[in-house]
């Protein structure tokens, strides 16, 4: 087989530490072979690309709808308006809308995704036809049975699904990965989701100290949604989620968008919303918007043996060329249209 080389250099941020340091990436056949010191690397920003770690992407064909009511009425299963909007919708434009939220996230950034795919087996192979023919990693949590054919079993809560702990059983039977949403509306079905030892938490909006301790002791990441959070009512202080007593107590933290259908997936705006409101500090919040490629297996932080995922803005060419910190100007400042170049290996 040919080999294919490639390089590129600039001001990239390497590792799990983001370290800004003037490089030349050396990529091979789409993993990075070599990172080489260059004192005369150009002012280019090397960041690795995004992980969006929760999306309902099927929800596009929604986006935007007229609704009212409370997180039941609104999202959740099986009567929620969400799940009758998609039941209604053919699967030509499930597909279009899907791959059109794919693209636009490839456009910010984003190099996958951890999706909650309703419709069972169909609802899944929808979105592996979606994605299909893009650099694109997208981490598939089935339901109603779609789990069969995908990387793993999405949960929206323990009080709305029938049969968890037999879903459960049978999906790590499988081999697949479990994912749970957790306190969302309260903390009240935090403790059952811990229980089952899932690979993944969503949201933990509402999550106590207790809790959250456990889920560091027991290495179960936390996607957060914050824009989701406020969008739909179920928070309205900085202090839910409990962003930096996770950080504090040890969580590993994810970001995610939630529903395409209230919250364009788009990390860049994720990010400067969260800074603001929560100010986190930036390293943390990009750290949390690259560690969700974790799901894939292999993460998208920039090393030695990595596979090749990571995008490329020139500062230059905008008012970033005044930055004084790269990092918090990606939090703040940047978007889609200050990327100059995508290197996706997905």
């Amino acid at each position: 087989m040919k080999k294919t080389l490639y390089q590129i250099s600039g001001q990239a941020l390497v590792g799990n530490e983001l370290a800004l340091s003037p490089v030349d990436i050396i990529i091979e056949n789409g993993h990075i072979t070599a990172i080489e010191d260059n004192s005369g690397a150009p002012d280019c920003w090397i960041c690795p690309a995004l992980f969006n770690a929760h999306t309902h992407l099927g929800d596009t064909v929604a986006m935007d709808c007229s609704a009212t009511g409370d997180l039941t009425a609104l999202v959740t299963p099986p009567h929620g308006l969400k799940h009758r909007l998609l039941a209604a919708a053919s699967r030509k434009d499930l597909v279009k809308g899907m791959r059109t939220s794919i693209k636009g996230m490839i456009k910010g950034g984003v190099a996958g995704c951890a999706d909650f795919r309703e419709g069972g087996v169909n609802g899944v192979t929808a979105l592996k036809e979606a994605s299909d023919g893009l650099s694109f990693s997208s981490v598939i949590f089935g339901r109603n049975g779609g789990e069969k054919c995908a990387d793993g079993l999405g949960i929206s809560s323990t009080r709305d699904v029938k049969e968890i702990e037999r879903l459960v059983r049978d999906a790590k039977r499988m081999g697949k990965k479990i994912a749970f949403h957790a306190g969302e509306r309260d903390s009240e079905d935090v403790d059952a989701a811990l229980a089952y030892e899932p690979d993944l938490i969503i949201h933990a909006t509402h999550a106590t100290k207790k809790q959250l301790r456990q889920c560091a002791e027991m290495a179960i990441p936390i996607a957060v949604c914050p824009r989701s959070n406020w969008t739909l009512g179920v928070t309205k202080t900085a202090q839910k989620p409990p962003l930096h007593l996770m950080h504090k107590l040890g969580c590993t933290l994810y970001l995610g968008t939630d529903n395409a259908m209230f919250v364009p997936p788009d990390l860049f705006s994720e990010m400067a919303f969260v800074s603001t409101v929560y100010r986190l500090e930036p390293e943390i919040l990009l750290r949390a918007a690259v560690q969700g490629s974790e799901l894939t297996g292999e993460s998208f932080f920039i090393r030695t043996g990595a596979r090749a995922n990571l995008f490329r803005i020139d500062p230059l060419k905008s008012a970033l060329q005044f930055s004084r910190d790269p990092v918090t100007s990606i939090i703040k400042r940047v978007s889609c249209g200050h990327i100059v170049h995508n290197v996706f290996n997905s």
